[in-house]
């Protein structure tokens, strides 16, 4: 998912930025290397080591990626059901 995608759930269509803040201070156990911005991009800076770490994470989970490095969001993009709020209460 991407960090815009994750706002827009959470009722805030312009807060992907907040949701990034946020997400720096995610428990390790939760799987945060997964989202990413909305070019398909590595945004994890020092969360996850730095963009080559949260990549080679992506990597062996088999996500693909394109030519330039970036995840192809065509394929790989989540789209969660119609009920947001599985996702905001899970």
């Amino acid at each position: 998912m991407t960090y815009g995608q994750i706002a827009r759930m959470l009722g805030g269509r312009y807060s992907a930025r907040l949701v990034g803040f946020a997400m720096s201070s995610c428990p390790v156990h939760l799987p945060a290397h997964r989202v990413i911005n909305r070019k398909g991009e590595m945004a994890g800076g020092l969360i996850f080591g730095g963009a080559e770490a949260q990549r080679a994470l992506l990597v062996a989970e088999g996500v693909p990626f394109l030519m330039d490095g970036r995840v192809d969001l065509a394929r790989a993009r989540h789209t969660p059901s119609q009920n947001a709020n599985s996702f905001c209460s899970g």
